[in-house]
């Protein structure tokens, strides 16, 4: 018989091992970025389980968020929006519909991300079977955002480099691209009065310089050789800042988010000491009531608030889904919408105080003096850093800030791609792809083929087109439906219940109600309004209309995602089981979330699958067969004790082992 002593240091050694070794079988992580089991593992079950993958810290997650809301959605979208829709009158359903849905559908969002640890499409899937197509028309969008929200990026690279000349080719009209139509006061007299087709510098260099812009969409032009270099530039940024998912962006960010607070302050306190920026300010703020009948008017409002705060896109669910399962959801859409709110109204400040100043200049209104195109920003902020001392270094950094904030807002987008197909294909993936990297590669190559024609001599109608009916049209219904979905379907009841599981507090009134009542009410108000009276996008104030088949063009991007969500629940129906079709309806309306088979919580890491344990109770058979007639004499039963194993026994032979 051996020494008890060495009997027990081999009892706890081998016990230990035992340990580990349980913990390496059965409760392996599930790929922190697939979320495909290492073993025969089936898809349904892979793509219900919740990622193993979290933030590092509570900030990254913070700073995701924030960089997205204060990226291009606030500093591009926000004035370009508010000026095409007639400036003050914008702000009144923008503050409607920012309070009654897309702060409620904001921590929607991220408890349900938080919940079920999925991206949209898997999210919706679980929660509502029938509307999972609504996830997916949101990565649609996503994806067809992705393709022209890069070529923001590559105007600000354009810009940034062009900042390190001597002379800032936007200052004034002595260049080639000019026209006689160019008007610099300083430089005509200050007794001289601008000519009635008057244009600023930085409007040529912009469209005569930059886009070369063609007389429309019907002329397609030449490639910008230059801006195709920084359209590659820029995607190859974006790739290499997620290729690693969230271990990587979220790293990045802790600077992109960051530094453009102080950077738009700064250029905010120098614009409303500009001459003439009282009366932009008149144009931002005091709205034209006669106007908010027009139903582009809302369309704009609603899409500016779901595009800043990144909800209906799928950008807030899948950063949710990297949450601790107790993170307090509340006090992150409070700090998120927050900063959302007072970024927009900085960015708004500075961008009318300029325009303010340039219409004095320009000897025109506020709403005549440029252009109501997307290239807006690239024609104001120019002109408001020539008149900051040190102009060149205010430039170099201002376009270096546009610059950190369209990639905010592109790791997000590519982000919401690369989680959705990773969670709708998980097996597909690890066969074809293989790894994560592969993944990322392939979103950004397809992506940047797709946004090519931005990058035309005639692609600045092509972008605005695109984002009026991609991002603008149907982003109201994606919002209507995922209202629907979650707040009827699957119930307010319910979800207030996973959010106290959560939080340990219930959602407030003022929350269930915008989710089943107010904001579908409002959305679909908006909705209807916007069919009745509805006018089809112009570019540079009504001068140029599209031709009709352009217009077929924009309903086609529309149509990509909306067809997704009926096409989804049929295929959804004749997948379901039941006799009748009202089985069929209720088992797609029926929840499929995970649930423990122990503990009955949908995170936990009791319940794992049945393959696991076999192989488990295979190899703990193999290795620890406590055959020593030792263990018997004790008044045990054959079988594994990890507290007694020991490899002694498992040599020594016995009536166990035989």
């Amino acid at each position: 018989m051996p020494n008890r002593q060495d009997y027990d240091a081999q009892s706890s050694k081998h016990s230990e091992q035992s340990f580990f070794r349980f913990n390496r079988v059965a409760k392996v992580p599930l790929g922190v970025d697939d979320d495909d089991s290492y073993l025969d593992m089936s898809d349904e079950t892979a793509q219900l389980k919740p990622r193993q993958q979290h933030w590092a810290n509570k900030m990254q997650f913070v700073l995701a968020c924030i960089g997205y809301s204060v990226g291009l959605g606030n500093v591009w979208r926000f004035p370009y929006m508010c000026y095409k829709s007639g400036g003050g009158v914008f702000l009144v359903p923008y503050c409607i519909i920012l309070f009654i849905c897309s702060i409620p559908l904001l921590f929607m969002e991220l408890s349900v991300g938080q919940y079920t640890g999925r991206g949209p499409i898997g999210a919706l899937g679980q929660l509502c079977p029938l509307f999972k197509g609504a996830g997916l028309a949101s990565v649609v969008v996503s994806f067809l955002m992705s393709t022209y929200y890069s070529v923001i990026i590559g105007y600000s690279i354009y810009y940034f480099f062009t900042s390190f000349k001597t002379e800032m080719p936007w200052i004034d009209c002595n260049n080639r691209w000019n026209t006689p139509d160019c008007w610099v006061p300083q430089r005509k007299g200050i007794n001289a009065s601008a000519p009635d087709t008057s244009r600023t510098p930085s409007e040529e260099f912009f469209e005569n310089k930059v886009l070369q812009i063609s007389g429309g969409l019907e002329y397609p032009g030449m490639m910008r050789w230059e801006l195709f270099a920084c359209l590659i530039c820029a995607w190859l940024m974006v790739y290499f800042a997620t290729w690693k998912s969230i271990k990587s962006s979220a790293k990045v960010r802790y600077f992109t988010a960051t530094f453009p607070f102080v950077l738009i302050i700064i250029l905010m306190v120098r614009a409303v000491t500009l001459d003439g920026a009282a009366e932009g300010l008149r144009f931002f703020f005091r709205p034209k009531w006669s106007e908010l009948k027009n139903a582009n008017v809302w369309i704009n409002a609603a899409s500016q608030n779901f595009n800043s705060l990144g909800i209906t896109f799928g950008s807030m669910i899948s950063f949710a889904s990297y949450n601790k399962y107790n993170n307090n959801i509340l006090r992150d859409t409070v700090a998120v919408s927050a900063v959302n709110m007072i970024t927009s109204l900085l960015v708004g400040i500075f961008a009318f105080s300029t325009l303010g100043n340039l219409a004095l200049e320009q000897n025109t209104n506020v709403r005549d003096v440029i252009g109501d195109g997307p290239g807006m920003i690239f024609v104001v902020y120019p002109q408001a850093m020539a008149k900051m001392p040190y102009a060149q270094l205010w430039a170099v950094m201002f376009f270096f800030m546009l610059l950190c904030l369209g990639l905010n807002s592109q790791f997000a987008i590519v982000e919401v791609v690369v989680t959705s197909i990773q969670d709708g294909f998980p097996r597909w993936i690890k066969r074809h792809l293989g790894y994560h990297e592969i993944v990322v590669l392939f979103v950004c190559v397809i992506s940047c083929l797709f946004g090519m024609p931005n990058i035309i001599q005639g692609g600045i109608y092509y972008f605005q087109l695109m984002d009026h009916y991609a991002a603008s049209v149907t982003i109201m219904f994606l919002a209507f439906c995922q209202m629907i979905a979650i707040a009827w379907f699957y119930g307010t009841g319910r979800l207030s219940k996973n959010v106290k599981q959560m939080t340990g507090k219930a959602p407030s009134f003022y929350l269930r109600s915008c989710w089943l009542v107010l904001g579908p009410c409002l959305l679909f108000a908006i909705w209807v309004l916007s069919l009745i009276n509805y006018h089809e996008p112009t570019y540079h104030n009504g001068r140029y209309t599209y031709p009709d088949w352009a217009y077929g063009i924009g309903w086609m991007f529309a149509s990509f995602s909306l067809i997704c969500i009926p096409g989804y629940a049929v295929i959804n129906f004749l997948r379901s089981s039941g006799d009748t079709f009202w089985e069929r309806i209720r088992n797609t309306l029926r929840p499929n979330i995970y649930e423990c088979k122990i503990c009955g919580e949908h995170h936990c890491e009791h319940d794992y699958p049945e393959q696991e344990q076999f192989m488990l109770a295979q190899e703990m058979a193999t290795v620890y067969k406590p055959t020593n007639p030792h263990l018997l004499n004790l008044g045990q039963k054959c079988g594994y004790n990890a507290m007694q194993a020991s490899p002694s026994h498992a040599e020594a032979g016995g009536p166990c082992g035989q």
